[in-house]
């Protein structure tokens, strides 16, 4: 039976004004289930309930807060293997990533969410001595900054991860006291809804959670532009993060943006090559190269370069590229037709640019599905488009440098500064070298992530920070009390 759903808007299951449209399988071409295609008013409409409901949810205590979380994480764990067996159709992911790091980081970033809601919000200033004037009388004043919630936050959120991204806007904003208008990616919303569905299981009163769908560009400038809403999370391409920005600076709206990634990788001469590989091999598999995250773009030393360029190429065959449903894949396919044919055409640019392809470059031999090739492009310069771009597919692309200044010049060398990376024997240096990256991260020896730590971009990669307590801090708006002494 294929799934059918509706909007949720202020605690009711809605039927969409605009019908509904077709969720496909990227691996298999198959229909999912059909999602809602909201107008413009049921947006608006669901900004309004939320706007209506943030009076009484921002008062609620952050015990009553953090229980509503909590349920709803174990009931997201409660139905995983439903949850996995969706969010595997809908994405293309394969069973091992759809489970552990698709719903098993969704439900458990709900669970340190509901920690999150207890965390203090007062910092006590030290108290400042005033004397007499056009202020008042002389006096000691103390003061404390507090975190209050931001008010109606829309979620807007990505295609490659429908339950982790998505859970990582939700639990904070709502930890806070936010209410929330959730705009899925339009390629596989329908993980979402089980997401609001525990939510709702779990006593989210109405009007907190609210979850808009559509595959027109109007739902999601609707759940921007709404008069109702405060703040903008967004997660996705540069190109769209900008037109978001445009419109919540004419309305000062409040924004927090994880935008496109070009992530450099260093690989200087005195690294451990095979645990290089290991890392920037990832690529070709993890998503299928649909991460921003991904060490995309390689700068090895050039003592090292070949050796480097033939182990690369080498992982790529013990890649089982297929049916993600199949034990033993490891790539499945990228999320769309339009998508596959995007990055096929920059493997093609790259050619023509002048790159060398070592592996790949050809459309996998299958009969049904959205796949492409792990490809690796070599004897790159960074002026090629295939460098600068962000491609979001399973392709590396490797430039050659002599010296670390040459290096480091070069990682910087790009509209990007989401995370970068450094492999070298020579620990201190690789510290040396992450100082002077401009980047919102830098993995040292490492593409492994720690979940407290601060995760945004520098340049074009974004705007503000999230993860572990800056989460919170990126839903919330700082308050002054000040009183006499």
């Amino acid at each position: 039976m294929t799934i059918r759903e509706k909007l949720y808007i202020d605690g009711a299951w809605t039927e969409p004004d605009g019908g509904h449209y077709e969720v496909v399988n990227p691996a298999t071409e198959e229909v999912v289930g059909l999602a809602p295609e909201a107008s413009r008013a049921q947006v608006y409409e669901a900004a309004a309930a939320a706007r209506q409901a943030f009076g009484t949810w921002s008062r609620t205590r952050p015990e009553e807060r953090a229980a509503i979380l909590d349920r709803a994480a174990a009931i997201m764990a409660r139905d995983a293997d439903a949850h996995t067996l969706l969010a595997r159709a809908e994405t293309g992911a394969t069973t091992a990533t759809a489970r552990g790091m698709q719903v098993a980081v969704g439900s458990s970033r709900f669970r340190r969410y509901a920690r999150g809601a207890l965390e203090p919000v007062e910092e006590a200033l030290p108290p400042q001595i005033n004397e007499a004037g056009p202020m008042g009388k002389a006096g000691v004043f103390g003061a404390v900054a507090v975190r209050r919630p931001v008010g109606v936050v829309t979620c807007v959120t990505s295609y490659n991860n429908p339950w982790a991204n998505p859970a990582g806007k939700i639990a904070p904003a709502l930890a806070m006291g936010n209410t929330v208008l959730v705009k899925p990616a339009p390629q596989d919303p329908l993980s979402v809804f089980a997401m609001v569905r525990a939510l709702e299981e779990a006593g989210a009163p109405p009007g907190v959670v609210n979850l808009v769908t559509g595959s027109a560009p109007a739902v999601g400038e609707a759940a921007v532009d709404s008069p109702d809403v405060d703040m903008v999370s967004f997660t996705g391409s540069t190109a769209v993060g900008q037109a978001i920005g445009e419109v919540c600076g004419r309305a000062m709206k409040r924004q927090l943006m994880e935008l496109g990634g070009k992530g450099a990788a260093l690989v200087l001469d005195d690294a451990d090559l095979d645990a290089a590989v290991m890392g920037i091999g990832t690529t070709f598999s993890f998503y299928s190269g649909q991460i921003c995250t991904a060490p995309t773009r390689v700068l090895a030393q050039r003592g090292i370069y070949d050796r480097l360029v033939g182990k690369l190429a080498a992982y790529t065959g013990h890649l089982k590229v297929g049916d993600p449903a199949e034990k033993g894949t490891v790539v499945g396919p990228v999320i769309s037709a339009a998508h596959r044919d995007r990055v096929e055409s920059y493997v093609e640019l790259g050619r023509k640019e002048g790159a060398r392809i070592v592996t790949g470059g050809e459309r996998p031999d299958l009969a049904r599905g959205f796949y492409v090739a792990p490809t690796l492009l070599a004897d790159c310069t960074n002026e090629m488009r295939v460098v600068r771009e962000e491609i979001f597919g399973p392709v590396v692309v490797v430039v050659p440098f002599d010296d670390e200044e040459e290096g480091i010049a070069l990682a910087n060398d790009s509209d990007y500064g989401l995370l970068d990376y450094v492999w070298s024997g020579d620990v201190a240096r690789a510290f040396r070298i992450a100082g002077r990256l401009r980047a919102g991260g830098v993995g040292i020896n490492t593409i492994g992530r720690n979940m407290e730590a601060p995760f945004g971009g520098f340049k074009k990669s974004g705007v503000g920070r999230d993860v572990g307590s800056y989460a919170l801090h990126a839903y919330s708006e700082l308050q002054a009390v000040v009183w006499p002494g």
